[in-house]
């Protein structure tokens, strides 16, 4: 894995959303994002990474983050824990893990002792001119996004 870090330039992307439309990074220049990488739609930790972030939309607008979930489940996953979590923000689908390589989220990882590639549970606040601002990999699924919050009341 070579992850991004501060002050790389973000790779643009084009990816499905929930609803199936293509969303580009690019359409986000002149606003701050947070992306976050997370592995599986509708499990446990990703449910309650999702949530939080949800449950605090409110004051990530008002620190000017628009927010961009991403993993490798198919659109029409996304779609059913958009709905059934009442999820306020953009799920991506990438299903080919390409831009999850572009990032340096993807690689080996081992769970119950198996060795398997997937996604490594990781945030990137990306700043107006598309660079990397803050890269976010030190938290667990419950604290996400009190330490986000945190650093943008930093700012």
């Amino acid at each position: 894995m070579n992850l991004l870090k501060f002050n790389d330039i973000a790779p643009n992307f084009s990816l499905p959303d929930h609803d199936g439309e293509n969303i580009h990074l690019s359409d986000y220049l002149g606003q701050r994002v947070l992306i976050y990488f997370y592995p599986k739609a509708m499990t446990p930790g990703c449910t309650v990474q999702a949530c939080g972030l949800r449950d605090n939309m409110d004051k990530l607008k008002k620190a000017g983050v628009e927010v961009l979930g991403i993993s490798t489940d198919k659109p029409e996953k996304l779609l059913q824990f958009a709905e059934k979590e009442l999820i306020n923000f953009t799920l991506l689908s990438d299903a080919n893990h390409e831009v999850s390589q572009k990032f340096g989220v993807w690689g080996k990882k081992i769970f119950m002792g198996k060795n398997y590639d997937g996604i490594h549970r990781t945030s990137f606040l990306i700043d107006k001119r598309g660079r990397i601002e803050k890269v976010f990999n030190n938290f667990n699924t419950t604290n996400h996004h009190s330490i986000i919050l945190s650093y943008l009341q930093q700012q």
